[in-house]
């Protein structure tokens, strides 16, 4: 919450999300006051939003804008000093990392992470923001004719990889959940959707707020702190930290997104309009980068011993009548500890006293452990990934940080796995470039029409009209959308 400064209604937002638990709501009397964050998000990611869903988002943005209107910011009042403003952003950024990686080398403790499963925890817990990167630029494709939002245009096929799986944000992100597990992000509170909310409005209604989606990415393209102490700490957990790498090297200030969020604010000055009007408005949009849940925020929200009774009261739901009654625990079974959530971390107790969980020490010496890890284990498949790795953590206690105990880092394991043999891996979808029909199977159904299409379009115009859709927050990560991307890209630069 750094961009904001002296702002009560920024306080109330705050005072009204305690520990991050619960779902709160920017109230104003111009709008509906139970509009959530999280009923705009779903809304606005179906196929085809309904006119009900397009209205309320609307209604959000607009309250939302009336709430940060009385609030200052660190934006200069003079635009000829934007880009000196962002260099010196990026200058303070730089200064405080490297203070970071000092005390990091003289023993200091993880600033953010306190084990694997706080990394993982705030990996699903930004899911709903990450799920829609790039997303309030959507709304530009269309007006690719239009010189003055190149620049923007040219960040979000950026964003979207310009069609590559690899570099494709979403893609990355949804790799990254489903690897550890971390997938069940859909009930999160609503202040965990909000900024993916403004992002999917922003990106619905692009006419009606041109200068506060270039105000939003002109906040949010700018290299935070934070993505560079996540990208470190990830990556000494054994957590692949590319998506938020490629995000440092892309947002640079001097060649990248940081740069061009400078560059697209005086693209799009109006020469007849009201120059001072559009900044103000590009000021308000800046504004709601901050609004909802943070990077420091969620960080600062995870309790193991919560997260532990959370992950088995979701459990208890489904194996309360799965277990037999062999064995009884401090004189109950097992389903008879599950029947009621509210004796869990009783249930937990038990297990510590009779010797199932011995706490602080290595996993591997409770019994509890060995039924849920392994191929032959009892409970084999009862916990996904990231449950496992919250169960594990949580009985490691403080034997975590002892002699030895420190994990290989991503990067090492990598330079020790052995090479990967040529040409593995490649998707049928990469064969589609649009240079003409190919043999194709059930798999390929999606890609084979697209082409058929493009092929019937009488001119550039046409075609780009068609690829558009495909590249919106819906679809542009699937094997479609980034064919269309590549299209696009390529017939936007005349070739």
């Amino acid at each position: 919450m750094e961009r904001l400064r002296n702002c009560d209604a920024q306080l109330q937002y705050e005072r009204q999300v305690p520990h991050g638990r619960s779902s709160p709501r920017l109230q104003t009397d111009n709008a509906e006051p139970n509009i959530e964050a999280r009923q705009i998000y779903f809304g606005l990611l179906e196929e085809s939003p309904d006119d009900l869903a397009v209205a309320r988002s609307r209604l959000y943005l607009t309250r939302l804008l009336a709430e940060v209107e009385p609030c200052s910011s660190d934006l200069p009042d003079d635009l000829n000093k934007l880009q000196t403003w962002s260099d010196t952003h990026t200058a303070k950024v730089g200064a405080k990392y490297r203070q970071y990686l000092k005390a990091r080398r003289a023993g200091d403790a993880r600033q953010y992470f306190t084990n694997k499963s706080h990394a993982l925890y705030f990996l699903k817990g930004v899911a709903p923001t990450k799920l829609v990167d790039g997303a309030w630029l959507y709304g530009l494709l269309k007006h690719w004719r239009d010189p003055r939002f190149l620049t923007l245009i040219q960040t979000y096929l950026e964003e979207l990889g310009e069609g590559a799986a690899d570099k494709n944000h979403v893609v990355i992100y949804k790799k990254l959940l489903t690897t550890h597990g971390c997938q069940k992000w859909h009930s999160l509170s609503d202040a965990h959707f909000t900024q993916g909310a403004i992002q999917l409005a922003l990106a619905q209604h692009t006419a009606h707020f041109l200068p506060e989606v270039i105000g939003y990415n002109l906040g949010y393209e700018q290299l935070p702190l934070h993505l560079l102490i996540s990208a470190y700490e990830l990556n000494e957990l054994g957590i692949d930290p590319y998506y938020f790498t490629l995000h440092v090297t892309v947002d640079n200030a001097g060649t990248g997104h940081a740069m061009q969020a400078v560059q697209a604010v005086f693209d799009a000055l109006p020469q007849v309009a009201d120059k001072k009007d559009f900044y103000r408005r590009i000021v308000n949009g800046y504004k709601l980068n901050d609004l909802g849940a943070s990077t420091n925020s969620v960080i600062a929200q995870f309790d193991l011993d919560e997260e532990l009774v959370a992950i088995l009261t979701a459990k208890a739901k489904v194996g309360a009548q799965l277990h037999s009654d062999y064995c009884k625990i401090s004189g109950k079974t097992v389903n008879e500890w599950l029947a009621e959530p509210a004796q869990l971390p009783s249930f937990l107790e038990a297990l510590q006293e009779h010797g199932w969980i011995k706490r602080h020490q290595d996993p591997e010496a409770s019994r509890f452990w060995t039924l849920i890890q392994g191929e032959h284990a009892h409970m084999f498949g009862v916990f996904n990934a990231y449950e496992k790795q919250v169960i594990h953590d949580w009985i490691a206690g403080d034997s975590a940080g002892g002699p030895g105990s420190r994990p290989i880092s991503f990067r090492a394991r990598q330079r020790l796995a052995a090479p990967e043999g040529p040409g593995g891996g490649t998707s049928k979808a990469w064969r589609y470039m649009g240079e003409g029909p190919k043999q194709h199977d059930d798999f390929d159904t999606d890609l084979h029409l697209l082409e058929q299409k493009l092929a019937g379009a009488p001119g550039k115009d046409d075609a780009m009209d068609l690829l558009v859709p495909l590249l919106s927050p819906v679809h542009h990560h699937t094997a479609p959308g980034l064919m269309a991307t590549r299209l696009y890209t390529r017939k936007l630069h005349g070739a």
